[in-house]
């Protein structure tokens, strides 16, 4: 879990645009554990300026490539539950196997919920229309950006934390904005630089729904009745 999120901090740190703490060192304790040691940044009291974050964030999303396409040099963590980052060439499939498919997995494993696997994987046969028109890089993604994960510094400069980063659709990062808070400034300033894609609006729910199940997985049946809404929507909408 230290190395995955090592690896992430550096990967963003490298971009040069929006501050995270430097990590310095990861390894084994000799009682049994592991440990980070990471830059101290002290935090302001506040998230700081919506603008400001929109516009950093777009930026470490312009300047985060990979070559070897979708995923990450090493498996990490959201949260606690395993994060699948095997490299895919292609984004449809990347997300479908790697992101919905093992969330649904793991709800079947977990509580057998037979239901909401087969609902699942119907959206995941019937959704390559929600992509059609869409130009897709990967863009290096914070992966886990939910109020907890942001801050400020004593400038009022932005900082993010504690990622699970990938490589990954840009519009993936919003996933977990029902926990964000992220406000009509936050979405304006960074369409300015990295711009709206045709039918984004109609994808928001399906970014979603790979933290819904997640929320699942980890904490229970409240956030399986969100998921189980959002998956009938798109059967509805899709009529699949």
């Amino acid at each position: 879990m230290f190395e995955g999120e090592a690896l992430g901090l550096n990967a963003m740190y490298a971009t040069k645009s929006i501050r995270v703490p430097k990590p310095y060192k990861v390894g084994p304790l000799p009682t049994g554990g592991s440990y980070i040691i990471m830059e101290f940044i002290k935090l302001g009291f506040s998230r700081g300026s919506q603008t400001v974050l929109g516009r950093r964030l777009a930026e470490m999303h312009k300047a985060g490539k990979s070559e070897k396409g979708f995923g990450f040099d090493v498996d990490n963590t959201i949260g606690s539950t395993p994060q699948i980052n095997t490299w895919s060439s292609d984004w449809f499939e990347f997300f479908a196997e790697h992101r919905l498919g093992y969330q649904l997995k793991l709800a079947l494993k977990q509580y057998a919920d037979s239901s909401i696997y087969e609902k699942g994987q119907r959206l995941i046969k019937n959704m390559r229309p929600l992509f059609e028109g869409v130009v897709i890089e990967p863009c290096l993604l914070h992966g886990d950006l939910w109020s907890g994960n942001i801050g400020c510094d004593e400038n009022d400069d932005p900082v993010i934390l504690d990622p699970a980063c990938y490589y990954g659709h840009n519009e993936a990062e919003f996933g977990m904005s029902w926990c964000a808070g992220f406000g009509g400034s936050f979405y304006n300033s960074y369409f300015e630089v990295m711009p709206k894609q045709p039918g984004f609006e109609n994808r928001r729910d399906l970014y979603k729904l790979y933290h819904y199940l997640n929320h699942y997985n980890l904490f229970g049946s409240g956030y399986g009745s969100s998921a189980m809404s959002i998956i009938n929507g798109y059967l509805q909408m899709l009529k699949a």
